[in-house]
């Protein structure tokens, strides 16, 4: 089973020598804009700050996401990035049946090894459903009224993965966690703010739920630093907009430009990367790009991915541009 971590960077570099700002990481799917100006002084104004133990819980940064979401700040426990969520919840909120919605995101496989693998909208087995919306690693989107009729009209425990739900300018499921006593929804600060070297997610979830989950959970997950960047991050609205709307613009018209390459499928994303499927073989591929100085990521045996994919950001047109010249460079060459 193919569940090799994209945003492999550093140790790349390490190993070939390479000056790390001279590669192209398409592997890691991040705002291509970076962390909001604001962002940098936030973190220099905080520095003083690491002699002294963060807050357990960080109660200020958590009524900022509850703020941003609309939702109560009983209902949000923030956390070390969602991969650590991930794992937290899966010790602390056992079950003894798991099904995720395949594909999905390699730390779900991790974190319950035992699950069973569906796609969406088939008869699942029982138990915890997982779930990512947009999808990851495709950026498919289920509509927001089929999630929503879904969530509410079943009894099951679930877990919805949102961690690129920003790019996809569409309604959240956190809307619904008031209403649903066993729904967690998982939340990212990595991709959309750019703050994925500082690790900060949060999940979302029934006030009663959150509590117990709090209860059980390990004090000082977040770090001084990463609290005063996250808090930076979400003071910006306007670089936010600024983020939707590159990404949008980009989106629709790399969709075009990938659907002129031969034997070249792109899957239609909502998100802020592409999967597409190959007619050549995708090891060959990545090591083309890597020898240009650019990481792609291998999705081939990805459980729920048919046949030889790779899976790409979507960055400034710049940076477009150069992928898809790689691309054509390689299907000229082979």
């Amino acid at each position: 089973m193919n569940l090799a971590h994209g945003g492999n960077l550093f140790e790349i570099c390490r190993e070939r020598g390479w000056d790390w700002r001279q590669v192209l990481d398409l592997s890691a799917s991040i705002n291509p804009l970076g962390p909001a100006p604001g962002v940098w002084d936030a973190i220099r104004g905080a520095l003083d700050r690491v002699v002294h133990y963060p807050e357990k819980y960080v109660p200020v940064l958590a009524a900022a996401l509850a703020e941003r979401w609309g939702v109560g700040v009983e209902q949000v426990l923030v956390g070390n990035g969602a991969t650590e969520l991930i794992h937290f919840v899966a010790r602390a909120w056992p079950h003894e049946e798991v099904s995720l919605i395949a594909p999905v995101f390699s730390e779900y496989h991790r974190a319950w090894p035992q699950a069973s693998l569906f796609g969406f909208g088939r008869a699942l087995g029982s138990g915890l459903v997982v779930l990512a919306q947009p999808n990851n690693p495709t950026g498919e989107a289920v509509a927001f009224e089929t999630l929503r009729d879904w969530l509410l009209g079943s009894e099951r425990p679930a877990l919805v993965d949102e961690s690129f739900i920003e790019f996809a300018n569409m309604p959240s499921a956190v809307t619904l966690a008031a209403r649903r006593p066993n729904l967690l929804v998982l939340r990212s600060m990595t991709k959309f703010y750019a703050l994925p070297g500082l690790r900060i997610g949060a999940m979302v979830g029934h006030p009663d739920l959150i509590a117990r989950l709090r209860a059980l959970r390990e004090p000082w997950q977040v770090s001084v630093l990463a609290e005063a960047a996250a808090l930076a991050a979400l003071a910006d609205t306007g670089h936010a907009e600024r983020s939707v709307q590159l990404i949008s613009r980009e989106r629709i018209w790399f969709w075009k430009q990938l659907w002129k390459l031969p034997g070249v499928r792109p899957v239609h994303s909502s998100a802020n990367f592409f999967l597409v499927h190959l007619d050549h073989l995708a090891s060959d591929l990545c090591s083309f790009f890597l020898d240009s100085k650019a990481i792609l990521r291998d999705c081939t045996g990805w459980p729920g991915v048919e046949g030889q994919a790779v899976r790409f950001a979507i960055r400034t047109r710049e940076e477009n541009e150069r992928t898809l010249a790689l691309f054509k460079e390689f299907l000229c060459t082979n």
